[in-house]
C-alpha cells in the first residue's frame, strides 16, 4: 500500500499544544489547504460546499499506542475508542468549514490541524450521508461536556526536527 500526499494544510497552529481538539471548537480558526498542481482538477465543482472532509497524516504523532488516556479524560481508554493521533496509521480525519477557492488553494474554516500537514484525501461533506443521532458511551458524554479546555497537549507529539 502507498499513500501519497495531494497537498499540505497551512494552519495558524504550529505546535499541537494549545491547538483545538476538534473542529466544533475551532470556531473562527482560519487557514489553507494547498492542493498540489497535478491534482488541482479534482478541485472541480467544490464551489457550493459549506463543508469538506479532510484526511490527513498525523505527521508529528507519538509512536502508536494501543492504550491512550484521551483529551478531555482521565482514565485510558482503547486508542480506537478516542481520536487520539498515535495510532497504528496515524490517519486523520477533519470536517472544516469550506470558505472559497483561489485556484488550487482552498480557504477553509474551524481548522485544528497543524502547519505542514500532509493532505492525504478530501472529500465532501454531505449531512444526508454523514449525519447520525448516536449514542456514546458515558465516559464520552461526561468528558465532552465537561468544563475542560478543549485544546492539545503534547501528551501525543513527537517535538519538531529543526
Amino acid at each position: 500500500m502507498q499513500l501519497k500526499p495531494i497537498g499540505i494544510i497551512h494552519s495558524p497552529w504550529t505546535e499541537a499544544e494549545g491547538t483545538p481538539i476538534q473542529p466544533a471548537v475551532a470556531r473562527g480558526v482560519e487557514g489553507e489547504v494547498e492542493v498540489f498542481p497535478e491534482f488541482a482538477g479534482g478541485l472541480q465543482d467544490l464551489e457550493g460546499l459549506e463543508r469538506i472532509w479532510l484526511l490527513y497524516w498525523f505527521h508529528r504523532a507519538a509512536p502508536a499506542r494501543l492504550k491512550v488516556v484521551p483529551f478531555l479524560d482521565d482514565t485510558e481508554r482503547g486508542v480506537f475508542a478516542t481520536r487520539a493521533p498515535c495510532r497504528p496509521n496515524p490517519i486523520g480525519l477533519s470536517s472544516v468549514r469550506l470558505r472559497g477557492r483561489r485556484g488550487n488553494f482552498l480557504l477553509i474554516a474551524e481548522l485544528d490541524i497543524i502547519e505542514g500537514t500532509p493532505l492525504l484525501d478530501i472529500k465532501p461533506y454531505a449531512p444526508w450521508f454523514d449525519h447520525f443521532p448516536a449514542r456514546v458511551p458515558d465516559w464520552m458524554e461526561k468528558a465532552w461536556a465537561g468544563p475542560k479546555v478543549k485544546v492539545a497537549d503534547t501528551r501525543f507529539t513527537i517535538p519538531e526536527k529543526k
